[in-house]
């Protein structure tokens, strides 16, 4: 079955010692929660919490992109969401959003994700079936549009000079 969805994560609170002295979350712990989400989608990949230290292989991140749209505070619920923009034997593309229990748009986030071989440590391709499982994911997002944050640059845009 094709999803028309990207995957969404469990719901998750926003905690206490996240809230910063502006009295918001703390811009780090975005980041924590887009990590918690990658990892349950990791995990449907086959790429979960043993993966490591069953298989002496694992996930690192090599870049990523936050935009912070909306602030969120304490007694805030969030679930974020998963889509894989593309992929091949080593990496992983994606792209997230942390959405507000209310359903608006908190912040969002695209990365790029490198498998690891812990023996190196070094970038190696997917073993056959976590490969697959991937391949599957990248197969029932292909039919999700681009997302219309996906792919921005950070920089000043500036009015050209008369």
């Amino acid at each position: 079955m094709i999803s028309t969805t990207p995957f969404v994560s469990r719901p998750m609170d926003i905690q206490k010692d996240w809230i910063d002295y502006n009295g918001h979350l703390n811009m780090a712990y975005y980041n924590v929660l887009f990590d918690r989400c990658s990892d349950e989608a990791f995990e449907l990949m086959g790429m979960g919490p043993d993966y490591v230290k069953s298989r002496r292989l694992t996930v690192y991140t090599a870049e990523i992109h936050v935009c912070y749209v909306r602030e969120l505070h304490l007694g805030h619920t969030v679930t974020g969401t998963f889509q894989l923009l593309d992929h091949d034997e080593k990496r992983l593309h994606a792209y997230q959003e942390i959405r507000h229990s209310d359903g608006w748009l908190a912040a969002t986030s695209e990365s790029l994700t490198l498998h690891i071989d812990m023996e190196g440590p070094k970038v190696a391709p997917f073993p056959n079936d976590v490969a697959e499982k991937v391949a599957q994911m990248a197969q029932t997002h292909a039919n999700l549009p681009t997302p219309e944050r996906a792919g921005r640059s950070i920089g000043i845009k500036r009015k050209p000079s008369s």
